[in-house]
């Protein structure tokens, strides 16, 4: 048996209501551009709009101009999604809550997740969505997940609750002595002083 590997998100498609609403709060707030639209081949009444998150990869939505707006949180039953987190550079988050605030868009605050901070509010039909923030940028050569594996593993090892900053900067520091040769023969941490 073989698996049928992914190599990453493709897109995601979320079902909205009207085409204007998709349009202000993807772009007009989450600054996504509008990339294309097309009808949706499956269901001729609705339409599929595009929009880049920033990755090259695409969040669409189906509209149908019948549908108006609901605000109610969307269902977190099992099986349904319960939030979607977007990337953000720490600069826009520093300023996600006076933005938010600015049109008076409820939201969370900012919660600290110890590898990264996240910020959490409902789009306008009650789904839940995440900015965050890495406090940790890889080394070259690396990815976000593979930091956050190494951290894991120095957590779980060290008997520590959640990944926290010490082990982020332990695991990037593991990291680079795997990955990057050198000629001096101790590698370990001196103090020239």
């Amino acid at each position: 048996m073989r698996k049928l590997q992914s190599q990453g998100v493709h897109h995601i498609t979320l079902v909205g209501a009207d085409r204007q609403t998709s349009i202000d709060f993807w772009e007009g707030i989450l600054g996504m551009p509008f990339i294309f639209e097309q009808p949706n081949l499956d269901r001729a009444s609705e339409s599929h709009l595009y929009f880049d998150p920033g990755d090259g990869r695409l969040i669409t939505v189906f509209t149908d101009e019948t549908r108006k707006p609901d605000p109610k949180r969307t269902a977190t039953d099992i099986g349904c999604v319960h939030h979607i987190a977007f990337a953000v550079s720490r600069a826009t988050f520093q300023q996600t809550v006076e933005r938010l605030d600015e049109r008076e868009i409820r939201h969370s605050g900012v919660k600290d997740r110890g590898f990264m901070d996240s910020i959490y509010f409902e789009d306008p039909l009650g789904l839940l969505i995440e900015l965050a923030s890495y406090r940790f940028e890889p080394p070259a050569g690396h990815s976000h997940a593979e930091v956050l594996m190494e951290a894991h593993k120095i957590r779980v090892a060290r008997g520590d609750y959640a990944i926290a900053e010490v082990h982020l900067a332990d695991a990037i520091e593991a990291l680079i002595e795997r990955s990057r040769p050198t000629l001096s023969p101790d590698r370990m941490p001196k103090n020239p002083y």
